[in-house]
């Protein structure tokens, strides 16, 4: 038997491509997930560090708090005082792989 008696080749564009595209979209979808993540982390640092800041020259928590939602709404806020250190942690849930990301920063209580 030859390939023209069997049909030939007729389709198989389409089956590698329904093989190959699941495959193609999962690698996307992971890409963008981890830029996504990766984009709210920084976003968390700085918010973190502003808090930090903002609190460590006297201003009341909630401007913290208010500081980290703004940035990374749906983040979480501590704020240690140690000695001469004011820390501010904020966590926080991504979407998609839900993966908890958090962020720490400190400034010396009474700096500008």
């Amino acid at each position: 038997m030859t390939l023209r008696a069997l049909g030939g080749d007729r389709g198989s564009v389409v089956a590698e491509f329904a093989v190959a595209f699941p495959a193609v979209a999962l690698v996307l979808l992971f890409g963008a997930t981890a830029l996504a993540a990766g984009s709210t982390h920084v976003r968390l640092q700085d918010a973190a560090a502003d808090a930090a800041r903002i609190v460590a020259r006297g201003e009341p928590d909630a401007a913290a708090h208010s500081i980290v939602a703004a940035a990374v709404p749906a983040a979480s806020t501590a704020i240690e005082r140690t000695g001469d250190l004011v820390c501010v942690s904020a966590t926080a849930r991504t979407g998609i792989a839900g993966v908890t990301l958090s962020a720490r920063s400190c400034a010396l209580a009474g700096g500008l």
